[in-house]
């Protein structure tokens, strides 16, 4: 199973993906779900992914033969998040058909963020069907795959205004909870934090399994969240 959340807010993009692609009794397997492409001065670009493995290998591999070749639409020359979320949701359909003409258990999805030059800093979910949709002021993180046990923090911290410390830790409290309730997803955990303006790469970090502010991060939330039931006002029974 996987989780990956991206969040847009005003100061920039936070992005955080698993790497567990299989947890059995024995053993459990890892790859990366994250890559990062730009040109400093010019255009960056995060994309990470749920679903099949063999169609998001391909959708990456197409994607940088595209910038490798020089094709006439790939990321380095799309003019906005838009247009990056329309090319990669064309491919991801071509791929599907691949994998002896698709279905559902060929599908994936994809977050996409960044910014171009003269173009606005966006955070894109790519759907297995290829349309997408932005994030929001109602709502500025998008997530796919295992997406329930990490949505709560989510939804009552962030805001646009959210400082992008406060949100790679909400994105990091998230992946924690989703772990916690899911043993299916886990680490390395890849986070990688973009500066709206910049159109410089961001900042990239990978947590493994023995982390140690991981574990500090996942220790003080336990503790603070106990702390805070054990101060909430007891029940009023009406006799």
């Amino acid at each position: 199973m996987t989780y990956c959340v991206g969040i847009g807010v005003q100061a920039g993009l936070v992005f955080t993906s698993d790497s567990r692609t299989n947890a059995g009794v024995d053993a459990a397997s890892t790859h990366s779900k994250m890559r990062t492409y730009g040109v400093p001065g010019e255009r960056q670009f995060v994309l990470t992914w749920a679903g099949n493995l063999a169609t998001t290998q391909g959708v990456v591999a197409q994607i940088e033969r595209d910038m490798r070749e020089e094709a006439e639409t790939s990321l380095l020359t799309v003019k906005n998040l838009g247009e990056a979320a329309e090319y990669i949701g064309q491919i991801s359909l071509i791929e599907q058909e691949k994998n002896t003409g698709g279905g559902p258990a060929f599908e994936a999805s994809f977050l996409v963020g960044g910014e171009v030059a003269g173009a606005k800093c966006r955070c894109y979910m790519v759907y297995a069907e290829g349309n997408y949709i932005e994030s929001s002021h109602q709502t500025p993180f998008l997530q796919v795959g295992e997406s329930k046990y990490g949505k709560p923090i989510l939804d009552r911290v962030l805001t646009m205004s959210t400082p992008l410390e406060q949100a790679a830790m909400c994105a990091l409290v998230s992946m924690d909870a989703t772990m916690r309730s899911n043993l299916t997803v886990g680490p390395p955990i890849e986070m990688y934090v973009y500066e709206a303006g910049s159109l410089q790469p961001g900042r990239y970090r990978i947590f493994e399994e023995d982390d140690e502010y991981l574990w500090n991060l996942k220790r003080s939330w336990n503790m603070k969240v106990k702390a805070a039931f054990a101060e909430m006002p007891p029940i009023t029974w009406v006799h």
